[in-house]
């Protein structure tokens, strides 16, 4: 089981994040983590020491920006889920980290409370780049916080990526992918720039194609081969790409994201975490008054024995098999017909033997028969949204 801590605030929300984030005054920041240490110990007694004591291999925090968190508040709420839950010895712990928001003394405290990983969000090395999406940080202090973090003994360091961005070339982007290849972390995540509804930048491209004003982006085919040059670059570096967006160094593959590919059990906190246990979803409100309200009487809640405003799901047989097959594609590895089987006690072949051997066909899928694993081509991988939603049931 993988726990995932939600901390939502920021200090300016990036202008292409529509994530479930913002910014905040302390005393609502107070509020929340009050609530937070009671969500964390309502769920301990579920699943942690006082209940069926699952065993946590991965601790994520994300965002939000979770390093905008005071360093001591941060590690309060880890030593509240290491008091909770039974931790492994070996269990990843993750902090999402705004290099425009830690110092050595906060990294320090992050390295004592237990945490082994950091996810640095760099974005581009560019300072116009990064000024042009709304970034608080410049390449240098991203730097900074990267060098303080290897001085301090992290050894599993991410770094996040972005292509396709307003007034990105290719020279820039080979420029940054370079620079953080000369670093040598041990992952790196890679994304390309989606315009999401409700952000600044989607709201300001559109005004200016109305305008006639050239937004600054990439076109398509430049998109496309920043994409490959993406995979070359890394792949020439030592990188295994082993999810669609993601690159690793051997045995450093993100633990947390993987237990999510894998279907394991996880369990989100925070406001519009979700959680998945023994088949059944829910989510919390996306609402930080009502989750503060909800969560601010640790007795009330024990009382009540689950909790208000939550969506809930239960997955059918055919929800599992789709997601089975969606999440395990994410994953370069594919999936295996002998754990369909054993997961489902059905013939892979029964189920997705047609839409499997038209992919084959189409040259998006391959398959290895001697292990009897199915994965993505790299055609596969290159439409693997259209690809995935050909196994929804």
């Amino acid at each position: 089981m993988v726990i995932y801590v939600h901390i939502p605030f920021c200090i300016r929300k990036c202008y292409y994040c529509d994530f479930l984030s913002g910014t905040y005054n302390e005393e609502k920041k107070s509020a929340y983590v009050i609530s937070l240490l009671n969500e964390i110990e309502y769920y301990g007694k579920k699943y942690g020491k006082s209940g069926r004591d699952e065993r946590i291999n991965s601790v994520f925090f994300g965002g939000g920006t979770p390093s905008v968190l005071d360093g001591d508040v941060l590690c309060e709420i880890l030593l509240k889920i290491k008091k909770e839950f039974s931790l492994e010895h070996t269990a990843e712990i993750t902090v999402e980290c705004n290099p425009g928001t830690v110092d050595r003394d906060k990294l320090s405290k992050y390295k004592e409370a237990g945490v082994n990983r950091l996810s640095i969000g760099l974005q581009s090395a560019d300072d116009k780049e990064l000024e042009r999406i709304g970034r608080i940080h410049s390449y240098k202090q991203f730097l900074d916080a990267y060098n303080m973090a290897r001085q301090l003994g992290f050894e599993n360091i991410n770094i996040d990526l972005m292509s396709a961005l307003p007034g990105q070339t290719m020279e820039s982007y080979k420029d940054t992918i370079k620079k953080i290849l000369q670093l040598k972390p041990e992952h790196i995540s890679a994304y390309s720039l989606i315009l999401e509804e409700g952000t600044c930048l989607y709201d300001t491209v559109n005004r200016q194609l109305e305008q006639g004003v050239d937004t600054g982006l990439p076109d398509e085919d430049t998109e496309r081969e920043m994409y490959y040059l993406t995979g070359r670059m890394l792949k020439e570096a030592g990188y295994n790409r082993y999810e669609i967006s993601n690159y690793a160094k051997s045995g450093y593959e993100c633990r947390h994201n993987t237990a999510y590919w894998r279907r394991e059990d996880y369990i989100g906190m925070g406001i519009g975490a979700a959680s998945c246990v023994d088949d059944v979803r829910t989510k919390n409100i996306d609402n930080i008054d009502k989750y503060i309200e909800i969560f601010d009487n640790i007795e009330g809640v024990r009382k009540n024995g689950a909790l208000d405003n939550d969506e809930t799901n239960h997955l059918t047989r055919e929800d599992k098999m789709a997601e089975f097959m969606f999440l395990g594609l994410r994953m370069t590895e594919g999936i295996s017909k002998v754990e369909f089987l054993k997961c489902f006690e059905c013939d892979y072949d029964t189920i997705y033997g047609g839409v499997t051997k038209r992919l084959i066909e189409q040259r998006l899928l391959k398959e290895n028969e001697k292990s009897q694993q199915i994965s993505l081509t790299e055609l596969g991988l290159d439409v693997s949204n259209s690809v995935m939603s050909e196994f929804l049931l």
